[in-house]
């Protein structure tokens, strides 16, 4: 059996679904939550741990767009579309949240076994491709040049982007997170950090090297494969997915015991993006 394979057929699975209560909360409270998990999990307090998360109309900048040299403009420009911009603390660039994205987490301790970044990736890709049958063959990893948060595992079909990895490390704890774009159209998605991107820079010259969106290389999983899939839909596959790979799956929020630790997660979470974001 691969080391990929047996990270994901744990003996036990705990299951966080958030992609209905976490709508109407900042998702500043998902990358505490994601905190909090690496160390429960590192630490052995916990078993590996998968979280479903939903935001509505969130743009998730990255650290280096907070250096962007208009990012004021940008970010009110953002906010006159009905997006709350935050700055997350793992890896990349400016990503969208809203209703139709789906948000999984997979949470592994490496307290016993080393997990390489690549390893991490391998086995976010292998999951996504679990959920999704009909796609099989089809699923392709490699940077979609002109998408949003471009990446070595940016998730494609048919050269189309709809899903983008990220990696943050804690506490001997790795949360490898995934963001699906399932409902709704990518390209006006794309269309909407390429206007960020746009405002932003405004023709400066920048160190740091911002990507060019082009907004018809990104679209859902809806769009590339004739689909009709709720968010909701793809939830109820991760539990049955989670049966495959477990005999024992824990369905488990956070507990009380937990509650002070994820508090002390999200006060560091919210003192550091409110610097970042006033720059």
């Amino acid at each position: 059996m691969s080391q990929i394979e047996t990270l994901l057929q744990q003996e036990n699975w705990r299951f966080w679904d958030q992609s209905l209560s976490g709508k109407s909360r900042s998702a500043l409270e998902s990358f505490a939550a994601d905190d909090l998990l690496c160390h429960l999990v590192g630490q052995g307090q916990s078993p590996a741990t998968i979280r479903t998360w939903v935001h509505t109309n969130t743009v998730v900048l990255g650290i280096q767009d907070h250096r962007l040299p208009f990012v004021d403009d940008a970010q009110n420009f953002l906010r006159t579309q009905g997006f709350a911009p935050i700055v997350r603390n793992s890896g990349g660039l400016a990503v969208v949240l809203d209703d139709g994205v789906l948000n999984v987490s997979i949470v592994l301790s490496e307290n016993k076994q080393s997990i390489d970044i690549s390893t991490g990736y391998e086995v976010m890709l292998e999951f996504v491709k679990l959920l999704f049958p009909e796609a099989e063959g089809k699923i392709e990893a490699y940077e979609i040049v002109g998408s949003y948060c471009p990446g070595s595992y940016d998730l494609s079909i048919g050269g189309k982007k709809f899903a983008g990895i990220s990696q943050r490390r804690l506490r001997q704890g790795i949360a490898v997170q995934v963001y699906l774009c399932v409902e709704g159209s990518g390209s006006e998605r794309a269309d909407l950090i390429r206007q960020f991107y746009e405002i932003g820079v405004q023709g400066e010259e920048t160190k740091f090297s911002y990507p060019i969106i082009k907004p018809k290389v990104m679209a859902s999983l809806n769009e590339l494969l004739h689909t009709n899939f709720t968010v909701e839909d793809i939830v109820i596959r991760i539990q049955q997915v989670l049966q495959h790979l477990s005999t024992n799956v824990v369905t488990q929020s956070v507990t009380q015991d937990e509650m002070e630790l994820y508090q002390f997660y999200m006060q560091r979470v919210v003192d550091r993006n409110k610097k970042m974001l006033t720059k």
